[in-house]
C-alpha cells in the first residue's frame, strides 16, 4: 500500500468520525465509532469498519445505509482526493471477539 493511500485512510478516519459525531443529527450516528477504514489503490470502495452498542447495531446499519449519500457527499471536499470512493460499511467483530476470548481466558483461571 502507498503512502498515499495509507494518509487517505487516516485523513477519511478522521474526517469522517467528525461528521458523524459532530455533523449528524441522527442518534443513531452519533454513537459509532470508526475503527478502520481502508480504501483501494484504485479508490473505487472505501471499506469503513465500526463498532456501536449492542442494542442499535440494526438501526445504525440502516441508519448508515441510508446516510451514505450525505456522507459522500461530506467527505469529498474534505478529502480531496481525485476520486471520491464508494463507501461500504462493515461491522467490526474484533472488538467483540477479543472480548470473548478475554472471557475464556479468565474462566480457565478459575
Amino acid at each position: 500500500m502507498s503512502i498515499t493511500i495509507d494518509r487517505l485512510n487516516s485523513l477519511c478516519l478522521r474526517e469522517l468520525s467528525m461528521i458523524l459525531n459532530r455533523d449528524s443529527k441522527n442518534e443513531y450516528l452519533n454513537s459509532v465509532t470508526i475503527t478502520e477504514v481502508r480504501i483501494t489503490n484504485d479508490l473505487s470502495y472505501a471499506n469503513i469498519y465500526y463498532t456501536c452498542p449492542k442494542n442499535v447495531i440494526e438501526k445504525t446499519k440502516e441508519a448508515l445505509e441510508k446516510s451514505k449519500g450525505y456522507l459522500r457527499k461530506e467527505l469529498a471536499p474534505r478529502l480531496k482526493a481525485r476520486k471520491m470512493p464508494e463507501l461500504v460499511f462493515k461491522f467490526d467483530e474484533a472488538l467483540e471477539y477479543g472480548n470473548h476470548i478475554s472471557e475464556i481466558l479468565a474462566n480457565l483461571n478459575k
